[in-house]
């Protein structure tokens, strides 16, 4: 009978190390998603959201990264991120969380904090169209009811959109 495979305990640093290399593959897509600190509805206001906002317009902080489609609900953000050669997923969504706290006043913040503690992501599956995960992302302000029609939600944005216009 053939030796099994030991069971590898999930607390060891070294599995975790591994979990963290083997997510993060360049070119793969991934769904993403951010919550604020204690889950608040920071975003609810316009000044806090709009303060997010602004970090999607600069190329910089996504470096080689493409964001596909981003959504800012009132207690986090989540995102449509084809992950480029030069970061992990954790730099990248460290980079984000970091520039976007700053961008906000320290109102919105608790002790300096406006992210919770880490983020969760999944890989779209091969046969998956990013344009569909891409409506199910923008669409959530509308099956959370907060809005009647998308176009009455403003903190959301798609590559997809045609930003030449008529």
């Amino acid at each position: 009978m053939p030796d099994s495979m030991p069971v590898r305990d999930p607390t060891d640093a070294g599995f975790r190390r591994v979990r963290l290399e083997r997510r993060s593959v360049p070119g793969q897509t991934y769904l993403l998603s951010v919550a604020t600190l204690y889950r608040r509805p920071v975003f609810s206001d316009d000044e806090a959201a709009r303060a997010v906002c602004r970090v999607h317009t600069a190329q910089w902080p996504w470096r080689d990264s493409a964001v596909l489609a981003w959504v800012l609900m009132p207690d986090q953000w989540q995102g449509l991120v084809t992950l480029g050669e030069r970061d992990s997923l954790s730099t990248l969504v460290g980079r984000f969380k970091a520039l976007s706290s700053r961008a906000v006043d320290d109102r919105y913040r608790v002790n300096g904090w406006l992210w919770g503690r880490g983020f969760t992501d999944r890989v779209l599956a091969p046969d998956e169209p990013a344009m569909d995960a891409a409506r199910h992302l923008v669409g959530l302000p509308l099956r959370a009811g907060l809005v009647r029609r998308l176009g009455d939600y403003a903190y959301w944005n798609t590559a997809w959109l045609d930003h030449a216009g008529p």
